[in-house]
């Protein structure tokens, strides 16, 4: 008899085990720790996702994937939509199937049906998901030729998917996975079974066209969740709920912020309490960069069509922009600021003793997008850049690019984020030699690890012209938002002679720094409001405190409140209205200001006021001058 052979495998960790040849990776699960067999969703061998069932024949790094993993998720979640489409194909017989992807946060699947999807078919076919669980059905997978597949699909009338077939290179090979009588042209991987799928829900149905394109016919998308346990289901809908509630758009409306309206689709118009917010997050941002070094300017809203082909993004970024014609020549409104930056530094000669120059801008851009993808201050076609383009030498690369991470770290702590790191690296669309883009790449790789910061590569996401850090804000929900940059350009310098002269009086290139903290000040305003659900600190609240006499007769006592809080730039109102005292308070807690001061015979002797805080309730009576000293320390700390 002979001799299996053994195979060697690597795991995460660095550590290597034994196995005989043939051994599943299911069965090195169950070798490592009974819990990870058990949580085990699919792995990866040498870098390639495939089944838990798959038997290995050769040396081989592994790791093996669960819910905690992103890769794990997806395909917990395409095994979903596999198992929602079986349900469809029993309770409607005849659907015609597309496509199922698994997406963030859930899944959906596209079906060809005769009657549309109504909410209580979602409540039949959730029914039918959860018998399919039960009955525990292997996801087995098969390999076949093109000739099979097609042969396969015709006998099904499976129209979308012979398209599919059709449409793919000859040398593709194709598999097909089934579960029961359900099967499904996929590439994989899949769960070993049904049964390992837990907690199940469908979300909604919506019309989507087959790939995308309005010239197709509308099939009925199903959208849907599922997660190992049911409080990770309950958690996520609650999320979805909250998310509802703080929606930057709802509150915009509610709050007078900021409104998008039909005569500039996509182009915010800011009303006055939304103007306040965004003043004061500016005169945050002003002092930070005055502190830091930075000097502020303003460059042209249009520049000529030779500036945008010299910097390349008449090339790269034309499909992004909007132009005109000034006498004849053409023209494009800026969709970035960094070339206008550039020509200031430009305008004279600098010496390698004036660098590092810090040049800060609030400036307006514009950029072309479309209108389906527009969405409240979240997607827009304007909005406010703050700006900075440091220009250095290359011995200072490295500590700029520190300072530039401790000012984002610092910006954030203060609206109460946390933030995970993110190195972006080449794209397709680039410009400038492997050289250069190595070193910029290694410039920003090195000072991430000098600060001990862990950080993701997000390979090929980079600008046209440098390798960026890019920053991702989690808010107070979960949800993360990308916001900060700092991209190392090279290029820019180059296409621009932009020089210095050095200590041996030669001329010498130097290099820049493009960099965000808010992004957008305008997303940036949109992302607070939902992090905040609209209850802003002090500090940045358009109407900081409210005055509520109880009756007319004190309303002569509020308004002197009114004058004093005034006189110290406190930002006050006086409820004036004939109503009841109930009713004003909840309208004051609606309107999310943070202080109510509800005044009345005791308080007019006394010169008090009775404070309340939209979030803590009652604090009780105190003197005028001691409450105007409490908040003006929130105000002047900006305490969140």
């Amino acid at each position: 008899m002979s001799e299996i052979s053994q195979i060697r495998i690597t795991l995460p960790d660095g550590s290597a085990r034994e196995y005989p040849s043939g051994t599943s990776l299911l069965d090195i699960a169950k070798g490592i720790s009974p819990r990870l067999a058990r949580e085990a969703l699919a792995a990866k061998v040498d870098g390639r996702l495939t089944d838990l069932g798959l038997p290995l024949e050769r040396d081989a790094a592994i790791e093996i994937l669960t819910f905690d993993d992103e890769e794990g998720k997806q395909v917990y979640r395409h095994s979903t939509a596999h198992v929602m489409a079986q349900a469809v194909q029993k309770l409607f017989p005849g659907v015609k199937f597309a496509i199922g992807p698994a997406i963030a946060g859930g899944y959906y699947y596209d079906f060809d049906t005769c009657e549309p999807f109504v909410p209580e078919d979602l409540a039949k076919i959730e029914k039918e998901m959860e018998a399919i669980i039960k009955a525990d059905l292997p996801f087995a997978r098969s390999e076949l030729s093109r000739a099979e597949a097609l042969d396969m699909f015709k006998k099904s009338d499976q129209v979308y998917k012979i398209e599919l077939i059709e449409d793919l290179p000859e040398d593709v090979p194709l598999s097909i996975y089934r579960q029961g009588d359900f099967t499904d042209l996929c590439m994989g991987p899949h769960l070993p079974s049904t049964g390992r799928l837990k907690s199940v829900k469908l979300m909604n149905v919506a019309g989507a066209y087959w790939r995308g394109s309005e010239k197709n016919k509308m099939l009925q998308r199903i959208y849907g969740t599922s997660f190992p346990k049911k409080s990770m289901l309950d958690e996520h809908l609650f999320r979805i709920e909250e998310a509802k509630r703080r929606d930057h758009r709802k509150l915009g409306t509610e709050l007078d912020l900021y409104s998008i309206q039909d005569e500039g689709p996509g182009f915010p118009f800011f009303h006055p309490k939304g103007m306040i917010l965004r003043n004061e997050l500016e005169k945050y941002w002003r002092e930070e960069h005055k502190r830091r070094g930075y000097q502020e300017i303003r460059t042209p809203i249009i520049l000529s069509r030779a500036m945008w082909k010299q910097s390349g993004h008449w090339d790269h970024y034309r499909e992004n922009m909007y132009f005109t014609k000034i006498d004849e020549n053409d023209y494009a409104v800026k969709p970035m600021n960094c070339p206008g930056g550039i020509i200031i530094y430009k305008n004279r000669l600098h010496s390698y003793r004036e660098l590092p120059i810090r040049l800060a801008e609030l400036g307006l851009v514009h950029r072309h997008e479309l209108s389906g993808a527009l969405h409240g201050l979240m997607r827009v076609r304007c909005f406010t850049q703050d700006d900075a383009h440091i220009f250095m030498l290359p011995a200072q690369v490295k500590d700029e690019i520190i300072g530039v991470i401790d000012l984002e770290d610092d910006f954030y702590k203060m609206f109460g984020f946390d933030y995970q790191l993110e190195l972006s690296t080449r794209p397709e669309n680039s410009i400038g030699s492997d050289e250069i883009w190595e070193m910029a790449t290694n410039a920003l790789r090195d000072a991430l690890e000098s600060k001990g910061l862990s950080y993701k590569v997000n390979e090929g996401d980079g600008a046209f012209y440098g390798p960026k850090i890019d920053f991702h804000l989690k808010d107070s929900i979960g949800r993360t938002w990308q916001c900060g940059t700092i991209q190392l350009d090279f290029t820019m310098p180059e296409k621009f002679d932009l020089v210095y002269v050095g200590e041996d009086g030669q001329k010498h290139r130097p290099v820049m720094i493009h960099r965000v903290v808010f992004g957008s000040i305008e997303r940036f305003i949109g992302i607070l409001t939902e992090h905040f659900a609209g209850a802003f600190p002090a500090w940045l609240a358009p109407v900081q405190a409210r005055v509520i006499p109880i009756t007319d007769r004190h309303v002569e006592y509020a308004r002197k409140i009114e004058k004093s809080l005034d006189e110290k730039d406190i930002r006050v109102e006086v409820d004036a209205r004939n109503e009841k005292i109930n009713y004003k308070i909840r309208e004051a807690q609606a309107q999310k200001i943070p202080y109510m001061l509800v005044v009345g015979d005791k308080e007019a002797e006394q010169g008090a006021v009775a404070v309340r805080h939209r979030s803590e309730g009652d604090l009780g009576a105190m003197p005028l001058a001691e409450f105007e000293n409490k908040l003006l320390e929130e105000i002047r700390t900006r305490a969140y």
